[in-house]
């Protein structure tokens, strides 16, 4: 029998690309290299807490992600340098229109340097065909703090994710040793949807992940007393949430169903962090209270 045809890229897909390139020189860390294609942008740097770390945000001009786009991203950090990087407003993916869409991230950060990549939440429409990969490559005493928050169906219209397909393959290595290695998959369906060992009804979950310093019992202890557990009379069938020592690190993951639940507490934890092992103060973003 003969095999059908892959579809075609539809023309109205998407190629964006972003290349950051960082700097610290004379006490400042400077955006010195910005290249992008649309529909991927990044804005001018921002220095709330002074030189010596620079916020970057990043703005998707078309809106949302459909089927056949592909968006690639690499940003590098040169010795010494911060950043800490956000994106503007929440990320959509649409139903998909039979095509794929897919997001490579690549991050190289260099000795002594520290990345805080800080995206703000991703929804998936019910029907969405979605692949991100995301590689990491650590030098000696480099520091990086990221997470990622998706909703799986828009819940305000009582939609769930039970058609498309998500992937996410996360890689972190260091000196060409792998340190953390991370690969999820959640096939759209009723089953999966409401599976206990998927979503279990939970349309939110949260991963972030720490990676530059042993992280002491006493911070795990705190970390997990930050998450507020909602007021019930009945016990939780299962936590929402879950704290690890990582080498090197921890592992902060989440499933519930409330997007100010789990950014509230991967906020605290990243405070936390910021304090006892990047000796750095909390500075919020301005542009996650627009």
């Amino acid at each position: 029998m003969q095999q059908p045809c892959p579809k075609a890229e539809s023309p109205q897909s998407w190629h964006g690309k972003l290349n950051l390139v960082y700097n610290h020189s004379q006490n400042k860390t400077a955006l010195i290299q910005s290249k992008n294609q649309a529909p991927l942008k990044v804005q001018r740097p921002f220095y709330p807490e002074g030189q010596s770390v620079c916020h970057s945000v990043i703005l998707h001009t078309a809106g949302g992600i459909v089927g056949g786009d592909r968006l690639s991203s690499d940003f590098h950090l040169q010795p010494h340098s911060k950043a800490l990087i956000t994106t503007a407003a929440a990320n959509k993916v649409y139903r998909s229109n039979g095509l794929q869409a897919r997001q490579n991230i690549n991050i190289k950060i260099d000795d002594d340097a520290c990345l805080e990549w800080l995206p703000q939440e991703t929804i998936f429409f019910n029907g969405a065909n979605f692949r991100q990969d995301i590689k990491i490559e650590l030098a000696d005493n480099a520091n990086f703090i990221g997470w990622e928050i998706n909703r799986f169906g828009r819940t305000a219209r009582k939609e769930k994710f039970i058609t498309g397909g998500w992937r996410n393959n996360t890689e972190i290595w260091q000196n060409n040793k792998p340190l953390w290695i991370d690969r999820q998959y959640l096939p759209g369906s009723e089953e999966i949807f409401h599976s206990p060992h998927a979503l279990a009804g939970k349309p939110i979950t949260g991963t972030l992940v720490y990676i530059g310093k042993p992280v002491s019992l006493e911070i795990i202890q705190k970390i997990r007393t930050l998450f507020i557990l909602p007021s019930s009379p009945l016990p939780l069938p299962s936590p929402p949430h879950g704290v690890t020592r990582i080498e090197n690190g921890l592992l902060c993951r989440y499933r519930g169903d409330s997007t100010a639940e789990v950014r509230n507490w991967f906020v605290s934890v990243w405070q936390l962090l910021r304090m006892f092992c990047l000796n750095r103060s909390s500075c919020l973003p301005r542009v996650w209270m627009l």
